[in-house]
């Protein structure tokens, strides 16, 4: 008897590669790795080219499954397709090889990137490993494979979200969480695990993302204490965010 069940071949990979292959489309995903929307005109400048040319490169990436597109009023608004897009733009990062930086504007640009970034909807680089790291050593978070702080483990991405994760809820994060004004129950609510964490790119250390990492980047932008300097996802943090940071976890972060 013949089997008629449909045969399944590997995920094709270089479909979503040729995707990414063009310099325009790249750097479109780049502007959109921190999880917002934004309409095709901004998409256009942050990626070099004319608004016709735009569209005609983010009409590919919707038809590929990497963006998503929302209408309102006369404008389109798009953003990428979920966090396992953004967590795939963050891991190419690390095995792309460093444009050489052309300028002092370049140079600057990729140090603030490494030094406060989103990751789709969370703290990235040094300041994000800072916070997760502040949080572990006062109790908010536990670490249960004996490994240090927020050192990646043995077996673990270079950068990518964790699909197992040795961090839980430590006996002090109620309080804590609270004096940041972040809710923990809202979080909990949330369709989607309270606690994921990625291995940061830039610093090769853990950061805190999931549920309860997008809460506190959302806290941390609704109270100004980081600010966006412009439609790329780097962040800066203001100086009221650092008073409080200090104040409530002890992180001391030099801009």
């Amino acid at each position: 008897m013949t089997d008629r069940r449909p045969l399944y071949g590997y995920s094709d990979i270089a479909a979503v590669g040729a995707l990414l292959a063009d310099a325009t489309r790249a750097r479109m995903m780049i502007g959109l790795a921190d999880g917002r929307a934004l309409p095709a005109s901004v998409l256009a400048a942050e990626a070099g080219v004319a608004a016709s040319t735009a569209s005609e490169h983010l009409a590919r990436l919707v038809e590929g499954g990497l963006l998503t597109v929302e209408r309102s009023g006369r404008h389109r608004y798009y953003r990428i397709a979920n966090a396992q897009v953004g967590a795939a733009i963050e891991a190419l990062a690390v095995l792309a090889p460093t444009r050489p930086v052309r300028s002092l504007r370049e140079s600057t640009r990729a140090a603030a990137l490494r030094r406060a970034r989103s990751c789709y909807d969370h703290l990235a680089g040094r300041l994000g490993v800072a916070v997760t790291e502040a949080l572990l050593e006062r109790q908010a978070l536990t670490r249960t494979d004996g490994v240090a702080g927020t050192a990646r483990a043995q077996g673990d991405p270079i950068s990518a979200p964790m699909t197992d994760h040795p961090y839980r809820l430590g006996p002090n994060a109620e309080p804590l969480f609270a004096e940041l004004g972040v809710d923990l129950d809202a979080a909990r609510d949330r369709r989607r695990p309270l606690l994921r964490f990625c291995v940061d790119w830039s610093e090769q250390r853990h950061h805190l993302s999931g549920a309860l990492g997008a809460a506190v980047l959302t806290r941390m932008e609704s109270a100004g204490w980081v600010e966006r300097p412009g439609t790329r996802r780097t962040l800066r943090l203001t100086d009221s965010g650092a008073r409080v940071l200090d104040r409530v976890l002890g992180v001391e972060f030099a801009e």
